[in-house]
């Protein structure tokens, strides 16, 4: 069996890890199976797939075809991507598109795959447009279809065309049904969690140090949110909840991770969060980190682990990921989350956007 893996970017977002979790675990239980790995940008991404003895290639995206992206079509205020700009966006990736698809027709034919996986919204489409004659596609969704007008007016298009969808979540498993309808078969594959590396025990992390702030004095509780920077992760939630707690109170907050992405509209960068936290006044209560590569350290270093998405999560690996290292979690109860949460045993769940009132509830609760 041969496979061909797409994936758009070189980046180690979610859906990176959990392709990062398939090849490893496929490479254990098919020693005779072959993989390549074909990457629309270079990245971290590569050195590891390498690493692990997995063939990887870039095929590098050209800059508009990587910026173009729908994701910020509903985001709020600053995030937010108009009609136009999007239009815009669309137009100028059309013949970079064009190009690719004849590029990765090409890179494909080389490596003659029985199964082709693809790993991302634009790979989807450029694996079944580039693919050779007869050979199967399945679509790996890492996300929801419905809030982005442009993907999935294109997903419902060449559904049909795939040989099946695999989602990370029920909810999102139902999502794409509603875009794409009934065939082909949608099933729900659970992402993966390593649990020899995300684990109670093991090193942790001076996130002061990164952060260049003094360590707290003795006794302080570390609440963070761990994450990609995008607009609905819900950073600005956090920050909002952190306000709410008096000053008396011996916690510091951190903010773990950085601006990942390149596609327009998906993200806030570093400093957009500072200075929200300095209109809110708390800029000395939290700490930003920028990116770190060692995740389960990073949660060890904390005693609460936030997720706050603003919209449905489609999975919350970062949930699992502190659930597995024995934190104390408070998640946004929407979406796919919603199916690791048992309110009250495992974590402390809260509806999105609801920082004025029920997420600093949770946070008193926790702390307590």
């Amino acid at each position: 069996m041969k496979i061909a893996f797409l994936n758009p970017s070189g980046i180690l977002g979610g859906a990176e890890i959990s392709l990062l979790d398939i090849l490893a675990s496929l490479r254990e239980a098919q020693p005779d199976w072959s993989f390549h790995l074909i990457l629309g940008g270079d990245g971290p991404l590569a050195h590891v797939t390498r690493a692990l003895g997995v063939p990887t290639s870039v095929l590098p995206f050209s800059p508009a075809l990587t910026a173009l992206g729908d994701s910020g079509s509903d985001a709020p205020g600053d995030a937010h991507l108009s009609r136009f700009d999007l239009f815009k966006s669309v137009t100028s990736a059309l013949a970079g598109s064009f190009r690719y698809i004849v590029r990765l027709r090409s890179a494909l034919r080389a490596l003659e795959p029985d199964v082709i996986h693809t790993n991302g919204f634009k790979m989807h489409l450029m694996g079944l447009w580039a693919r050779p004659q007869l050979v199967p596609v399945v679509w790996h969704i890492h996300d929801y279809v419905r809030p982005r007008p442009v993907m999935a007016r294109l997903l419902r298009r060449y559904a049909s065309q795939c040989r099946a969808i695999m989602a990370n979540s029920n909810s999102v498993a139902e999502d794409v049904r509603s875009v794409c309808g009934v065939s082909p078969e949608v099933c729900t594959v659970y992402n993966a969690v390593n649990l020899e590396y995300f684990s109670p025990d093991g090193p942790r992390i001076d996130l002061d140090s990164l952060g260049g702030c003094a360590p707290p004095k003795d006794g302080v509780v570390r609440v963070g949110l761990l994450g990609t920077m995008a607009w609905w992760k819900g950073h600005k939630t956090f920050l909002q909840a952190i306000s709410l707690l008096p000053p008396t109170l011996s916690f510091r907050a951190y903010v773990i991770g950085g601006s990942l992405y390149q596609t327009r509209g998906s993200q806030y960068t570093v400093d957009d969060l500072r200075s929200f936290a300095a209109e809110l006044n708390i800029s000395d209560r939290v700490v930003f980190t920028g990116f770190v590569d060692d995740p389960a350290s990073a949660m060890r270093s904390l005693d609460i682990v936030v997720h706050a998405s603003t919209r449905p999560e489609p999975f919350g690996l970062v949930i699992a990921e502190a659930m597995a290292c024995g934190r104390a979690v408070v998640a946004s109860d929407a979406g796919g989350a919603s199916e690791l949460l048992n309110q009250g045993v495992n974590a402390l769940g809260h509806p999105p956007r609801r920082a004025f009132t029920d997420s600093a509830v949770f946070f008193w609760a926790s702390l307590v």
